[in-house]
């Protein structure tokens, strides 16, 4: 190379390397990004070191569909509302031991991104309890396949569980803490501990677990019901308080005289209430609400409301109720007289909260997006179906009773069959019936029978020849509060006698009916427990299945198990959002116990909902 070529070749190559070490040293000497906090300061919230006053709304990530999470993040902000409220569902995510999906639906990060996107804090509530009317509490079943752990208890097996569940979460959560440049500025510590029980170590021990794993914000908290506090807080903690319409003056009294000193907040004050089957469809006053509302936020005080959205408890999600004797188990739709009902419209409360907030703010809320459209379609008349005897699953032979649990069931139905003789009769019970159970003798109905009625005989007449006696069992919603979920398990938990002799042997059919592709249907008509599949004809608009005609049972659309059908009410049509739709064809499959010949679904654009009890 010639002297003047390399010359130019050698500065060339150092100007080359002073650019790089420039943009190098400008890289690094490019500020952090500004440092967030979220802390308590007596009797209030600094959120970088200003006082913050937090106006939350619960949303819950699973009983929203995901197209629509942002459209009702703008909704709340344009509420007033500064921050969501969110439990996290264990039972999604880690549906077997060691096997988890944060995909879709259930990707609680995107939704807590799209929420700071919104101009959104969030609140999270991780459990590993969540109550929330909710399958379990939010617990997953497996949990109950071993008798012996002991949930929400400092069994080393059930902590184990749940660290292992708190280490798999951290990484999702772990970044979006307001530390890290994240929108969660707290974290709540289980879940009304207080209404359960009071081991201040088992919540010392919880409170470890979310530190060791990332999951602990710049604010730990408990929440409580007022009274409950001594039981459910820990001392070093921020304790909030939990109420409903009419209780707030009285129960930040109670809040005063136990924690002068704390913050004062509401972290869920109930601006509605949820369905039982067979109960009516509950409203509540919001002009009421709004003027308590009015007062908490004169007070200075932080307020959650649950819920600002309630949505739906999609497919088998839904919970119970139970204090040991009874049993009442929740609607599919979670509506919950919500400022924005089922499908994310507002009604009247939301314009008198939002009047409320901005009065007491000063802040004008932004304007509403448009409305989403709602509409009815044709429905084809039901021309196929599949008679569930048609369609039986190899069965496990046993000599013992199984539950649901036992066979790594989660949801949906079990079978029990077992061989009757001549002369067999006589009083037929269930011990452990759980949940709804109809008896067939050779597939003929000869009774029903019901937890929520605490009905678990009925006498069979004796028999003349050989005959074949089935047991269908719902799992109706695990329990989701009480120490009744320690044992929730579904089936049939106990024994079954027949003229006080237990049968011999058992041929049990697992129907978790998650695989409806495998159906074989045919153009007869179809009674008792039947699939009936039918297509819709669909546009891009949200719309409501009219159940009105059918009796007990679920329906799925393309796919997706929408939710739960009962006759008794309070609800009798089931939302069906537009980003589940396709424009054709679309399947909908429905499961009736009671089938009949005729028996019609229709679509409709409002909700149906019973407003007195229903006792059929």
């Amino acid at each position: 190379m010639p002297e003047n070529s390399t010359r130019n070749y050698y500065v060339s190559l150092a100007l080359c390397a002073g650019l790089l070490l420039s943009a190098t040293i400008a890289v690094f000497s490019q500020p952090a990004p500004a440092a967030h906090s979220f802390a308590v300061a007596g009797n209030r919230f600094l959120l970088d070191g200003k006082p913050y006053q937090i106006i939350s709304g619960e949303m819950h990530y699973p009983r929203v569909p995901r197209v629509y999470w942002r459209d009702r993040f703008r909704k709340a902000r344009a509420m007033g509302l500064n921050t969501i409220t969110t439990y996290v569902f264990w039972n999604l995510h880690e549906p077997r031991p060691g096997v988890y999906d944060f995909s879709g639906q259930n990707d609680i990060a995107e939704y807590i991104r799209e929420a700071q996107q919104e101009g959104l804090n969030v609140i999270l509530r991780p459990g590993p309890y969540v109550c929330a009317e909710w399958e379990l509490g939010g617990y997953p079943s497996w949990l109950l396949k071993d008798r012996s752990l002991v949930l929400r208890s400092d069994d080393p097996k059930y902590t184990a569980a749940v660290d292992r569940w708190f280490a798999r979460l951290g990484k999702e959560i772990t970044p979006l803490l307001l530390r890290n440049g994240g929108p969660i500025i707290a974290v709540q510590v289980e879940n009304e501990y207080g209404s359960f029980g009071d081991d201040h170590a088992y919540m010392e021990a919880l409170k470890k677990s979310l530190e060791k794993n990332s999951l602990a914000a710049d604010v730990l908290y408990t929440a409580d019901g007022p009274e409950q506090i001594p039981n459910g807080s820990l001392p070093e903690l921020p304790a909030v308080i939990n109420f409903g319409t009419g209780d707030a003056k009285q129960s930040f009294g109670v809040l005063d005289s136990l924690r002068p000193d704390g913050p004062h907040m509401s972290g869920e004050y109930w601006a509605g209430w949820f369905d039982h089957w067979g109960e009516k469809h509950h409203e509540t006053d919001g002009a009421k609400e709004a003027a308590e509302l009015e007062w908490m936020l004169g007070q200075g005080y932080s307020v959650s409301m649950y819920m600002f959205h309630g949505g739906t408890s999609f497919g088998w999600m839904n919970g119970a109720n139970s204090n040991g004797t009874n049993y009442e188990p929740d609607t599919t739709s979670y509506d919950y007289d919500a400022p924005l009902d089922e499908r994310g419209a507002p009604r009247q409360k939301y314009y008198l909260f939002r009047d409320v907030i901005g009065r007491i703010t000063g802040h004008p809320a932004p304007p509403l997006p448009p409305p989403t459209p709602v509409e009815p379609f044709p429905l084809a008349p039901v021309t196929e179906s599949a008679s569930l005897w048609r369609n039986l699953p190899k069965p496990i032979e046993s000599d013992t009773l199984l539950t649901m649990e036992d066979m790594d069931q989660a949801y949906g139905y079990v079978l029990y069959r077992t061989h009757l003789d001549a002369g067999d009769g006589g009083e037929l019970v269930l011990d452990g019936l759980h949940d709804y159970a109809q008896v067939y003798v050779d597939q003929k109905l000869a009774g029903t029978l019901d937890r929520r009625l605490a009905t678990d005989r009925l006498t069979l007449p004796a028999i003349t020849q050989a005959a074949t006696l089935d047991i269908l069992v719902e799992n109706s919603g695990r329990v989701n509060f009480t120490k009744v979920i320690r044992g929730e398990r579904k089936g049939i938990t106990g024994k079954v006698t027949l003229g006080g002799k237990e049968p011999k042997h058992w041929q049990i059919y697992s129907l978790p009916m998650d695989h409806l592709d495998q159906l074989q249907y045919n153009f007869e008509l179809c009674e008792g427990p039947c699939f009936h599949r039918i297509t819709l004809m669909a546009v891009a608009a949200d719309t409501y299945l009219d159940t009105t005609a059918l009796h007990k049972g679920m329906v799925w659309v393309n796919q997706h198990p929408l939710g739960r059908f009962w006759s008794i009410g309070p609800q009798h049509a089931l939302f069906l959002p537009a980003p589940w739709l396709h424009r054709w064809p679309n399947e909908i499959v429905f499961f009736d116990l009671m089938s009949v010949s005729g028996e019609l679904i229709k679509s409709t654009d409002k909700p149906i909902f019973d407003t007195a009890a229903r006792h059929e």
